[in-house]
């Protein structure tokens, strides 16, 4: 038993010796190129606003903003219209995660909304308008076609207009908006230290 105690430890420390001539194996996972949004900065804030005279009457609100170490761009929508003899009440909360698109230029856009639709969206940048065109998805509406665009209209205005294609007809004006970007919270001022009376 000694005899076999004694062999162990002689292998162990062989083996300790071994392991000292060895350096570590470090594992490490190259990270893709972070996307470069600088088209798109001017989109990020929090939006507000109504729906113009020829669309239905609403209220649409829009927050974007980067997350995961600006890896990518998340859109937070809030859309509520009136019904009209055409169309019916309208209303939907959606999040979007646009990033750069990994198979070649520009950017796609993915969408998720409460209705249970799962879009997908090829972004184009041109002179301050981003037009978001539908590709397909996880779970499209069925026959029907979705387009947003947003257009920079001046400094913190921002028009958005989403139309809408039904099955086998050409896009509509669903409804356009004109968004404001709400001002930065402005944090109170300090108050002054109290000093102490002095007689």
């Amino acid at each position: 038993m000694r005899t076999m105690l004694v062999f162990l430890m002689l292998l162990c420390g062989s083996a300790a010796a071994v392991g000292k001539d060895k350096p570590p194996v470090v594992h490490r996972i190259p990270l893709p190129a972070r996307p470069d949004f600088s088209e798109l900065d001017w989109l990020a804030g929090e939006w507000a606003g109504k729906t113009t005279e020829k669309s239905p009457a609403g209220e649409i609100s829009l927050s974007i903003s980067f997350d995961l170490d600006q890896r990518y761009l998340i859109f937070r929508g809030e859309e509520k219209l009136v019904a009209t003899p055409s169309l019916p009440e309208y209303k939907e909360s959606w999040l979007g995660v646009l990033t750069q698109d990994p198979a070649g230029g520009g950017f796609i856009l993915r969408a998720f909304s409460d209705t249970g639709f799962m879009t997908r969206y090829r972004a184009t940048v041109a002179a301050g308008t981003v037009t978001f065109n539908p590709e397909g998805g996880e779970q499209p509406p069925p026959g029907w076609l979705f387009r947003r665009i947003f257009q920079r209209t001046d400094v913190g205005e921002l028009l958005v207009t989403l139309q809408a294609a039904p099955p086998q007809k050409p896009f509509f004006d669903y409804y356009s908006a004109k968004l404001t970007r709400a001002a930065p919270s402005v944090a109170p001022p300090t108050p002054a230290v109290a000093k102490p009376t002095t007689e």
